[in-house]
């Protein structure tokens, strides 16, 4: 699919590939992008710069989802893609706090749900709709030094997997976006991106070209870091060996994590 007089719905817009993402959107021609997030004087300034539209929303609040989701389809018509890009960070192992476990649960599984909810049943009587998630490489492969990220991760891609499975026989396009380490606030402070980095750190603007390309070329997966697709083939190919090679990264990088995590 292309982007070129879509109605647009970016979520965790104000920054990083969120941020990006609206700002390719507009320049590729989109109907109209709302950039959504928490911070809503953030969003009102990427909405001010690409002429779209600001909307202050927790996306692990189905109600408060909901009523995007109205207020949009009332003011600029159906929504043609929901880019479920918002997303968080908590460190630690099983010692992790219940309520943070439950609010990373919210912002990276739970808004995926939120979103497919309030946009789905018109995407479905239309007999068209896409959704692209924001999954990360640590969905498919593990994120070191974070239990809370790597589970919930894990989970955003299986939702994901089930939506395209589900519904993809009835015009709904669905894309998980599962990039290792880039350049934003969530890895601020780490080392080259830490684990994440073994790879190389790409910018906001390099995911949303990658984006751009996985949406043209109709793949489920778009993995901007095109590593991640061998490793998530050897992983499937042989998983005891995949976790004893983890097992090595896991001692060379937890210090670090345990470090940022403390701070």
């Amino acid at each position: 699919m292309d982007v070129v007089g879509r109605n647009i719905v970016v979520t965790g817009g104000g920054n990083g590939i969120g941020r990006a993402l609206c700002e390719r959107f507009a320049r590729e021609g989109a109907g109209h992008v709302t950039v959504v997030d928490l911070d809503e004087e953030n969003a009102a300034a990427v909405a001010g710069e690409i002429g779209g539209t600001a909307r202050g929303v927790d996306v692990g609040d189905r109600a408060s989802i909901v009523e995007l989701v109205r207020s949009v389809e009332r003011a600029q018509g159906p929504i043609d893609l929901f880019v479920s890009n918002a997303g968080i960070l908590v460190p630690g192992s099983v010692e992790a706090p219940v309520d943070a476990w439950q609010k990373i649960w919210d912002v990276n599984v739970m808004a995926h749900v939120h979103a497919a909810h309030a946009v789905l049943p018109g995407m479905l009587e239309r007999g068209e709709g896409a959704f692209l998630n924001t999954c990360s490489a640590a969905g498919l492969l593990t994120q070191i030094g974070s239990a809370p990220y790597s589970v919930t991760k894990h989970a955003s891609v299986a939702f994901a997997e089930w939506l395209s499975i589900t519904y993809g026989d009835q015009g709904i396009k669905v894309f998980a976006l599962c990039p290792q380490a880039v350049n934003t606030a969530m890895t601020a402070g780490t080392e080259a991106g830490g684990v994440a980095g073994v790879d190389g750190m790409l910018e906001p603007a390099e995911i949303a070209e990658a984006v751009i390309r996985g949406l043209a070329a109709e793949s489920f997966l778009i993995l901007p870091h095109e590593s991640v697709r061998t490793y998530f083939q050897r992983k499937a190919g042989d998983y005891d060996r995949w976790i004893k090679g983890m097992r090595k990264l896991n001692a060379q990088f937890l210090p670090e994590m345990e470090r940022l995590a403390g701070r």
